[in-house]
């Protein structure tokens, strides 16, 4: 595998990058990036790709030189002839922004797949997409992929009670993933019906469900501004709830989140490492699971020909 298989990284997740090789027995393949003066970029394969199965691990989060960055990755490795390129985004970003929901929009998303598609990508791999549908968008291969394999792992450890435990979905859009992991997890299931009044804005309207003196886990793909998880955690509290715990896999932070997080009325966060953190990020209260051998297995079924869903029991 390893005569073939070749890993790249980009300047977004480098710490992620070097766990999926590191689960895998590989080094990280060797390539230059420079930014400019200008604040143009300027990228370098330091080895021979000819004829490999080339994987490209980048997640586009801001700032938007990271999709820059991979989109001169995947054109380099095209013309460097490698024989499959396939772009691993572990966070993909623009993927709120999947649909004309009013005039004269972008359909951001699909302006994304179809850059990654034209510039040479053979195969996309993301996780936990905001929306499944964007799949939908790509003429090519496009693996979701998910964090609950090692986000269940983390609350089992918690050792909570299932009878008195309860997953919070804070909207609507976020009932799916709440009600599979209250499934898994047998805990009760419960849903925040929620208004949102301008982009990033929202406030909690109904909430379907019993919270009093349950441990209430509230989980979404994303945390960004955390004015929904916070709503949700206050709502909670209101109800009567114990004890609030966050879990989402992309931590986004942007904007006021750090600030309305250390505040909140969450005694945990858990989130994965789809998304680098700076160290302003970190608080004490946050807790960071790897997802690293999650992409690492998919690699490498992909590599070797083998189900990739299969991989989550689908």
């Amino acid at each position: 595998m390893k005569e073939t298989l070749k890993i790249f990284s980009g300047r977004s997740n480098p710490i992620l990058a070097k766990g999926i090789v590191d689960h895998l027995g590989f080094d990280l393949g060797d390539v230059t990036i420079r930014t400019f003066s200008d604040g143009e970029l300027w990228v370098k394969f330091e080895e021979n790709i000819r004829g490999n199965d080339v994987f490209i691990i980048q997640s586009t989060s801001g700032p938007a030189e990271n999709l820059i960055e991979l989109f001169l990755l995947l054109d380099a490795a095209v013309r460097a002839s490698a024989k499959r390129v396939t772009a691993v985004i572990p966070y993909f970003g623009y993927g709120r922004q999947d649909r004309k929901d009013q005039p004269r929009v972008p359909i951001s998303s699909r302006v994304m797949v179809d850059i990654i598609s034209t510039t040479g990508a053979d195969r996309i791999i993301s996780m936990d997409l905001h929306s499944t549908q964007i799949q939908g968008f790509a003429s090519i291969p496009f693996d979701h992929i998910y964090s609950r394999m090692v986000l269940l792992d983390t609350l089992k450890s918690l050792d909570l009670n299932p009878d008195k435990c309860t997953v919070l979905a804070p909207d609507v859009g976020s009932a799916a993933m709440g009600q599979s992991y209250a499934k898994r997890l047998g805990f009760h299931f419960a849903l925040i019906d929620k208004r949102r009044y301008a982009p990033n804005k929202a406030e909690v309207s109904h909430l379907i469900g019993d919270l009093k003196g349950k441990d209430v886990m509230i989980i979404d793909d994303m945390i960004d501004t955390a004015g929904t998880t916070v709503s949700a955690a206050k709502a909670a509290i209101d109800e009567g709830a114990n004890s609030v715990v966050a879990v989402a896999t992309h931590g986004v932070l942007s904007g006021s989140a750090i600030e309305r997080l250390n505040s909140a009325p969450i005694d945990k966060i858990i989130l994965t490492d789809t998304i680098a953190l700076s160290e302003d990020k970190k608080i004490s209260k946050m807790h960071v699971v790897s997802v690293a051998d999650v992409f690492a297995e998919a690699i490498k079924r992909i590599h070797e020909g083998e189900s990739v869903s299969a991989l989550f029991n689908l």
